[in-house]
């Protein structure tokens, strides 16, 4: 067989023959050198990945006081909104959720730590969400990424795992408070510790061989074994299990309170929301177009600034259903893998978030001992980060440092992120690295000094 005759049966194995209509028009299949059961496939891959926010995110905003139900249906509609706007709109094989580690910035720091409600916690981030929109389109979002130290970028990537992880620790009983320590190793001989343990092996083991849905996995696995050692309850019937009465977000829906975020002057707050988003979501992208080859032979990534603005839509309506920032999820990646191209991908994996709703009796019955592997294991993945700071140079290892071991000794993000940006720009400063400090820096470290002058923590 001829070289081209090779090339055009390649080319029909992939494509194949016939690939017009509906879906080849909307997300242009034959271009991307895709078909439709590729990307069906590649959805449901995806979704087994990251399906863990529907049970993992409920529980930590109802750790904010945030009703479970409503909650729940908030992870899940807000997860569909922006996920199809992803799909039908910017035509990207990525899904879009809650983030990890946003989500964990809302409860602890914002909620508990600063002794806001969480409607006007859900308030600043309606807020975020508009200001990201606005530094999208505006083009001052470019400034902001390109003035930021490359350091504390990946720092605060590194730091938010670290958070995740010690929080995944202290709800798995694995860390508990201490007079004279602070803290210390709970009783690993009791259920929520071991069964915990056990989990993060699974997991591990599940990734190690890459099990799809590895971590879902885990959740089912640790769960079963939770109740067959009656450290969890148990479902007694089949309306325990599935129910055709979706559950409501009317307790969350339209509850933000904007006005009260800007009169208890969260300027801080916001900012955090907004960087962290911004960095955050920036970077996962950056990596899953890669992957899915939709960056030109200059690195430029088609329609960014579309899908950063669907984010920041989605953002928004998040806070409006109930729910936190979303962001893309480093977990579209396995799609990605298996052939994913375009949004078809991703309205598979909306349509499978739907469809969980069904589900919402049966994680009601998911402990947190089987949550918590899943925070831990999360917060180990964000370390890869590390690999990307250079620690020759001690203007940027000690901003770096105080970034990532701040987060989770202050229990704030925002904390974590005050000190690192202070101190790179006062280090530098009294090195005479004058050029080296991009205004921007100025510009967030004045902000943070601010912000603790006036009582902020």
């Amino acid at each position: 067989m001829s070289k081209q005759a090779e090339d055009i049966q390649e080319k029909s194995n992939t494509v194949g023959p016939n690939q017009k209509g509906l879906l080849e028009k909307v997300f242009k299949l034959s271009e991307r050198g895709t078909k439709a059961r590729t990307e069906i496939i590649a959805g449901i891959t995806s979704f087994l990945a990251m399906s863990y926010i529907i049970i993992v995110n409920p529980m930590i905003l109802a750790d904010a006081g945030i009703p479970h139900e409503a909650a729940l249906a908030a992870t899940i509609y807000a997860s569909v909104f922006c996920t199809l706007l992803f799909a039908l709109w910017v035509n990207y094989p990525v899904a879009i959720a809650p983030g990890m580690g946003l989500n964990a910035f809302f409860t602890y720091t914002v909620v508990i730590g600063e002794g806001l409600t969480w409607q006007t916690a859900l308030g600043a981030v309606f807020i975020s969400g508009l200001v990201f929109f606005i530094l999208t389109v505006t083009g001052i979002r470019t400034k902001i990424v390109e003035g930021v130290p490359a350091p504390l970028k990946s720092a605060i990537g590194v730091g938010i795992g670290l958070f995740i992880a010690f929080i995944g620790f202290q709800n798995a009983g694995l860390v508990v408070t201490d007079e004279s320590t602070v803290v210390s190793l709970g009783d690993v001989t009791k259920a929520g510790p071991l069964i915990a343990i056990i989990g993060v092996i699974i997991a591990g083991f599940l990734m190690a061989k890459n099990i799809k849905g590895g971590l879902l996995i885990t959740i089912a696995t640790t769960t079963i074994i939770a109740m067959i050692g009656g450290a969890a309850a148990v479902p007694k019937g089949i309306g325990d299990i599935i129910s055709f009465k979706l559950p409501s977000m009317s307790e969350t829906f339209m509850q933000m309170d904007i006005m009260g975020a800007v009169g208890y002057g969260v300027i801080a707050v916001i900012f955090s929301f907004t960087i962290v988003e911004l960095f955050d979501n920036l970077a996962t992208l950056i990596g899953l177009t890669k992957k899915a080859g939709l960056t030109d032979k200059d690195g430029n990534i088609q329609d960014l600034d579309k899908a950063l603005q669907a984010d920041s839509f989605g953002t928004m309506a998040s806070a409006t259903f109930g729910s936190t920032a979303l962001n893309a999820y480093v977990e579209n990646a396995t799609g990605i893998s298996e052939g994913g191209r375009t949004g078809l991908t991703s309205l598979t994996v909306g349509v499978l978030f739907l469809v969980s709703l069904l589900f919402a009796p049966l994680i009601g019955f998911i402990p947190s001992m089987a949550t918590a592997p899943i925070l831990i294991i999360v917060g180990a993945l964000m370390l890869t980060e590390i690999a990307n700071i250079k620690f020759d140079d001690y203007t940027n290892v000690i901003p770096v440092f105080l970034t990532i071991v701040m987060m989770p000794l202050t229990y704030s993000i925002a904390t974590g992120l005050a000190f690192g940006f202070v101190t790179y720009t006062a280090l530098k400063m009294l090195t005479g690295r004058f050029k080296e400090i991009h205004w921007i820096v100025y510009f967030i470290s004045i902000a943070f000094i601010i912000h603790f002058i006036v009582g902020g923590h």
